[in-house]
């Protein structure tokens, strides 16, 4: 659904009919003769604000009319370097482009305004022009992106009290959990911005929160509630006559008939959405009809009109660039053609939907949120922190004019000496105290970023490795079996069994490269057999790729059970360190050595490789070296590397368990 996009350098109505000397607005038919009146106004500051101004008048009517002033606003800045003009253009143009299906374009023009207002804006532009950025993301499904822009704007509005913006940055972000299918989480964000939005009694804002609530029911299958939320939000659409507001109602209604399989009133409710969105040129709702109507003719099993759907939602997917849906409309293609007995279309199509899958959630695409959370939280730590340390700063003073007043008032030496003993010993343990609690608050912030990723990571790779070995392992083992059950039922020719041949060991080597993959997410072998085995396994399954030979060694590991998270971490570490081995050093040898010795564990690989000079470490901004880093540290270990240019690479790691 679409994301509200917030406006910004507006003036009232009242101002530009006096600046104009007129009364209220030309209409449509005085237009043309209306710009030679606006030639002539001044080229200052006012001028850019009031061709925004009137520019927004034309969005809903006419807005090639509208992009008309909004580009002389952009020029007139341009030539008299009016700056905050130029960055206005962005929150502007960007409601017409989005209407449009613009969203590359649109994009582009908000991260422009963001640069700008990073030099010369204030905290609220820069909400602003984040939130922006974020919206533009969300459109095109970039939801780890649109999520860290959302979350940036989140800490500039809380900073600067901004309760409309606070509204826009939760709804925005349950609509992002929503989409992740975080159903719970994206209702309480919602919810959030439902109290903010009555509270500034904004009925657009009101409908907007109200419609992530009805879609999380929806997907929770509280239909009856989500049913009376779209209600509502046609209601608002009619009050306020805006249509993007009554499709949003519309198409939700569609969508809660069509889960209740009420197919016909479904399919009335799409129809209507696809008649209006035409007649408003809502590119997007006419794509999410296009999928319901789809889905409801599945369900009646008429194959054919099905299929015309989806194919009209799949070109208005790739004409607007939604990567999301689109990836949704590959797999409903394939699982039609596969009722139609199409196998090899089925299959194409579910590739194409593997594709875009992959590369708009991917495996760290959630485990970046919540890692964006948790530096979010930790943000608001560095808060607490500031304000101990002003606490710090007012109990110095009130110290201070504690000793004078005594030494005004008592006069004499002795009481002086001894008050200021006193209230010296009073302010070193108040500061220790002070001190202790930054330390121990500073410790605390770096422990949950590190865990939020560590954790993440993990139990996305175990989700990951379970649904391949179990799911798509499951589903490719009896395709196989079908396939040798359906041979003994078929007569072919040689020709024939030499393909039926090939395609079934073309099925042998996908059932191996799934299991290897799973593999290596979480490693069997580390958790039923323990550290030690799984590093030994590792280096011999790199041994026999021929890739690089490694001699592993382990001393007091045998005996040694680890708990599971350390020697997660422990594997992951020599994965990294060997992996970069394999990348950049051209080694043909090297050495993976794990020792523990009562409490202390070491790691040494070594290699004979080309080596580097490791100033560069310094400004490496590669994922695996700073993985490597946070995992250290993590395990509060000491790193030490040792390299020269032709002369291999050492690294020693140390922790105590």
């Amino acid at each position: 659904m679409p994301r509200p996009i917030l406006k910004i350098g507006h003036l009232n109505h009242w101002v530009i009919a006096l600046f104009l000397g007129i009364q209220g607005f030309p209409q449509s038919t005085e237009i043309n003769s209306h710009k030679d009146q606006l030639k002539s106004l001044g080229k200052d500051s006012l001028t850019v604000a009031y061709y925004y101004e009137y520019g927004s008048t034309f969005e809903n009517s006419l807005p090639d009319t509208a992009m008309y002033y909004y580009n002389m606003a952009r020029n007139l800045s341009t030539e008299i370097k009016y700056r905050k003009g130029e960055a206005s253009y962005a929150s502007h143009a960007i409601e017409i482009l989005n209407d449009q299906g613009k969203f590359r374009e649109s994009l582009d023009l908000t991260l422009e305004a963001l640069r700008i207002y990073e030099e010369i804006g204030t905290v609220k532009d820069l909400a602003i022009a984040n939130l922006n950025v974020g919206s533009e993301w969300q459109y095109l499904s970039d939801f780890q992106l649109a999520a860290e822009y959302y979350l940036k704007a989140m800490k500039l509005a809380e900073e600067i009290g901004d309760k409309r913006l606070q509204r826009i940055t939760n709804n925005n972000l349950a609509s992002i959990f929503i989409n992740l299918k975080e159903y719970v989480k994206g209702l309480d964000y919602a919810n959030k911005s439902l109290i903010i939005a009555k509270e500034l009694k904004n009925e657009y804002a009101i409908s907007s929160s109200t419609l992530n609530i009805a879609t999380a029911q929806l997907y929770l299958k509280e239909y009856d509630n989500a049913l009376a939320n779209y209600s509502e939000i046609e209601k608002i659409g009619l009050q306020i006559n805006d249509f993007e507001v009554i499709l949003d109602g519309w198409l939700g209604m569609a969508d809660v008939f069509s889960a209740k399989k009420s197919i016909p009133q479904a399919l009335d409710y799409y129809m209507k959405v696809i008649d209006f969105s035409k007649e408003k040129l809502a590119l997007e709702y006419e794509m999410y009809a296009y999928m319901g109507i789809s889905d409801a003719y599945v369900y009646l099993e008429d194959y054919d009109e099905a299929e015309k759907f989806i194919w009209k939602g799949i070109d208005l997917a790739q004409k607007l660039g939604s990567k999301y849906e689109l990836k949704d409309l590959y797999l409903r293609a394939s699982g039609l053609k596969e009722k139609t007995k199409d196998f090899q279309k089925a299959l194409e199509y579910y590739k194409q939907y593997e594709t875009l899958n992959d590369s708009i959630i991917g495996e760290k695409s959630i485990t970046n949120i919540n890692l964006l959370e948790a530096k979010f939280d930790s943000e608001k730590k560095e808060t607490m922190i500031n304000n101990l340390e002003t606490e710090k700063k007012i109990n110095q003073l009130a110290i201070q004019q504690k000793s004078s007043l005594n030494y005004l008032l008592i006069g004499a030496i002795v009481m002086v000496v001894v008050i200021s003993f006193l209230a010296f010993r009073n302010y070193s343990h108040k500061q220790k105290l002070n001190q202790q609690r930054i330390n121990e608050l500073e410790k605390e912030k770096q422990l949950t970023a590190t865990e939020a990723v560590l954790k993440g990571e993990e139990q996305e790779r175990t989700r990951l490795a379970k649904d391949l070995h179990d799911g798509l392992g499951g589903m490719l083992s009896g395709i196989k079996y079908s396939f040798q059950t359906m041979k003994s039922d078929l007569i072919m020719t040689p020709d024939n069994q030499k393909a039926f041949a090939r395609s079934m060991d073309m099925l042998d080597s996908s059932i191996q490269e799934m299991r290897r993959v799973a593999h290596n997410l979480m490693p069997e072998s580390l958790v039923r057999f323990g550290l030690d085995i799984a590093l030994e396994d590792y280096c011999k399954g790199i041994n026999k790729s021929g890739a690089l030979q490694i001699n592993y060694q382990s001393i007091g590991l045998k005996d040694h059970k680890f708990e599971q998270t350390t020697a997660i971490t422990i594997y992951r570490i020599i994965q990294e360190l060997i992996g970069n081995t394999l990348k950049h050093a051209a080694a043909k040898n090297a050495i993976v050595q794990v020792t523990k010795s009562d409490n202390l564990l070491t790691i040494t690989v070594e290699d004979d490789g080309k080596g580097f000079d490791i100033r560069l470490l310094n400004k490496s901004k590669g994922m695996g070296w700073i993985n490597i880093k946070h995992r250290v540290d993590f395990l509060k270990g000491k790193l030490d590397v040792n390299s020269k240019e032709g002369n291999g690479t050492s690294v020693h790691i140390e922790f105590e368990i």
